[in-house]
């Protein structure tokens, strides 16, 4: 985010446009607000505190906070904000005010891309009520979970079979892009029964447009915070954003036709066992009887909503593992002398055997902190609260910058070091700590109503796909003894700046379990 460069781009006839009525309302409200608010950095008329941003924003808001305190309020354009990086005060909005941050800010992208009814950014009320239930007990509950082990169990065995080919080979392979259809492929399956990464072209068109969407919803967009650009594409974001929906809402009416027709040839079924998302919501669309009345812009709108959420963030933490273990070769021995003395060389690990290995899942949390996949929650106050002795008015957007806190040395020892054993049993005092939302030390899936829907299907995944690359591979990738990339790249998520390239080395006895 370059406001500079974006201010350079204009004319001076909208640079005109742009300044004088918005410097008119900035001393207007000079005048008008007196309220006690957080401290701020120094501010401008027009764009507010945008001239503090970097690109990676967690990560201006962390260095911020060091010369501000914990507590900030911005004014990003004409949207007030504040800015929380402590766990105490991550407790104070989110569980003690939570109804009072019980909502999220849109943006004009959003709502055209998820026809306005996206359950990520619905309102606290009947329908987001409706589909959390729906998600959390239905498609990511624990019995619909444990029917799609066997695609989980599939597309990990692809993953690997694609790497042993290529280390035979000795080829370079893209693992950015090969744990990305590995997330993919498995969202799309529960979702529509269909592979992303197949011959499909329904699944590849699905696949480029997630990824187009994420990037879009990651961009900032000028007019979503200086409201008199609102109808003003300053940026072309709204020509890109339009094609996008067009495209997507096009793919997403052929396959929903596709599998009404097939409904009606073969019927429904008689129960939500084993039936993919898009069965169970096409149920409840047919049903005149059901409690929540749904159209089909919000089954599209809800597909979109699962497919962002679960298919990046996933990957995104695979590659930060791998690359965190590569970057400190004691960790991945200790764990590979885990996987072996548990499983052996007979198999390739399971889901069952995650319990029985406590430093994998050491591991993962140790990759969650330094590594948020989504490094900020974002919230909207619905009410004025005052949290801390400081008010903050309804309509504020809220920050809460859990990459600043997992890397906060007040609460965590030598913060900026890979270190699992902080999280074993008996061994320190964070043992303890688990990652569902109730402490705020840690909050990788957030915490709460708005916490993530599909904890469970991510906390299935990963320890099971990081337990098999240390026990099928060596990854000695890094030959001139020099640390891998840990810089991120800006976005809703935070993954490396770099995709992740190697060469795989696959272990001398692991050829026949693969």
């Amino acid at each position: 985010m370059n406001m500079f460069i974006l201010i350079q781009s204009l004319s001076p006839t909208i640079i005109a446009a742009i300044v004088l009525p918005s410097l008119f309302l900035y001393l207007l409200s000079k005048i008008k607000h007196n309220k006690r608010l957080p401290p701020s950095p120094p501010s401008l008329p027009i764009i507010g505190h945008l001239h503090h941003l970097g690109p990676l924003i967690h990560q201006s808001f962390h260095h911020l906070s060091t010369r501000y305190g914990p507590l900030i309020h911005f004014r990003l354009g004409s949207v007030p904000c504040v800015v929380a990086s402590t766990p105490d005060l991550a407790r104070d909005f989110l569980k003690t005010n939570e109804l009072a941050f019980s909502s999220r800010k849109h943006s004009l992208a959003i709502d055209h891309i998820t026809y306005g009814v996206a359950f990520a950014f619905a309102p606290y009320g009947p329908y987001w009520k409706f589909v959390k239930k729906l998600s959390t007990v239905e498609l990511l509950g624990n019995q619909n979970l444990g029917h799609f082990l066997p695609i989980r169990t599939h597309e990990i065995r692809e993953l690997l079979r694609t790497l042993m080919e290529k280390s035979k080979r000795n080829e370079v392979v893209n693992l950015t892009e090969e744990f990305l259809k590995l997330t993919n492929n498995v969202i799309c399956q529960m979702m529509m029964s269909i592979r992303c990464s197949g011959t499909n072209d329904q699944a590849d068109e699905a696949k480029n447009l997630v990824r187009e969407v994420t990037m879009i919803f990651g961009e900032f967009n000028v007019s979503d915070f200086i409201w008199f650009c609102k109808n003003i594409d300053l940026q072309g974001f709204k020509k890109r954003y339009e094609d996008t929906h067009r495209r997507y809402d096009a793919l997403l009416e052929k396959i929903i036709s596709e599998r009404e027709e097939k409904r009606r040839r073969e019927g429904k079924g008689e129960d939500n066992k084993g039936k993919d998302f898009l069965d169970m919501l096409l149920d409840v669309l047919e049903d005149g009887k059901a409690e929540i009345k749904i159209t089909r812009d919000h089954i599209k709108a809800l597909i979109l909503d699962f497919f962002t959420a679960a298919t990046d963030t996933t990957a995104i933490s695979i590659e930060w593992t791998l690359v965190e273990l590569i970057n400190n070769p004691k960790v991945l021995e200790r764990a590979r002398k885990e996987i072996d003395q548990v499983i052996g060389n007979k198999r390739v690990v399971q889901e069952s055997d995650a319990p029985n290995l406590p430093y994998i899942q050491a591991i993962i949390k140790e990759t969650l902190r330094l590594h948020p996949p989504i490094p900020m929650l974002i919230r909207k106050s619905i009410t004025d609260v005052i949290v801390q002795g400081y008010e903050i008015p309804a309509g504020t957007m809220l920050f809460v910058n859990i990459w600043s806190i997992g890397r906060n040395s007040k609460y965590w020892e030598n913060p900026l070091d890979f270190n699992p054993q902080r999280f074993l049993e008996g061994e320190t005092l964070k043992s303890s700590l688990d990652i569902k939302g109730q402490c705020f030390q840690l909050l990788p899936f957030g915490t709460g109503r708005r916490g993530c829907p599909g904890i469970n299907l991510a906390m299935r995944e990963l320890p099971v796909v990081v337990a098999a690359l240390i026990q099928c591979f060596e990854w000695n990738v890094n030959s001139d003894k020099e640390p891998l990339n840990t810089n991120e790249r800006a976005g809703l998520t935070a993954p490396r700046a770099v995709d992740f390239i190697c060469v795989p080395s696959l272990r001398e006895d692991s050829q026949h379990i693969i």
